[in-house]
């Protein structure tokens, strides 16, 4: 009788040890699932530079990761401006947030009238200065089908 009970008791512990297990990797499964549908989810905001002139504003849109604003025309931003560089500035997103960095520009790069030495964060209605043009950022708002890039 003793063989038997052990016998059963050996049985409903595998039997609890596959059920565990079966349970843990689901559990994993649906974590795994959830977790790259929120990172398949995220995406960059969109940023809008509105070029200041004296005529008005020139909107330019964009929407990937990473922005070259100079003269040079491999640059998404492309000024003819002789007081751009060629490689002026980068604007990029990462950890969240909208980044601009001056690329070591002969008439520097400023945020708002302070001049821009090393990356700094930027947020919608900044002022933006690349040698003499000047940008007011909008970050998030929707795109319209004029000037997108």
């Amino acid at each position: 009788m003793s063989g038997s009970i052990l016998l059963i008791l050996r049985l409903v512990m595998t039997l609890t040890l596959y059920a565990f297990l079966g349970w843990a990797l689901l559990t994993l499964w649906r974590d795994l699932k959830r977790q790259s549908e929120l990172v398949a989810a995220r995406q960059t905001p969109p940023i809008t530079l509105s070029h200041q002139t004296g005529e008005g504003s020139t909107p330019y849109y964009f929407s990937s990761q990473e922005i070259l604003i100079g003269r040079d025309p491999v640059c998404d931003c492309q000024m003819d401006d002789m007081t751009v560089s060629a490689s002026h500035a980068r604007l990029s997103y990462h950890h969240g947030q909208w980044w601009i960095e001056d690329l070591q520009s002969t008439n520097g790069t400023f945020l708002n009238q302070e001049p821009v030495s090393t990356p700094v964060v930027i947020t919608s209605a900044d002022e933006l200065r690349c040698g003499q043009v000047v940008f007011i950022i909008t970050i998030g708002d929707s795109q319209s089908n004029e000037t997108s890039v």
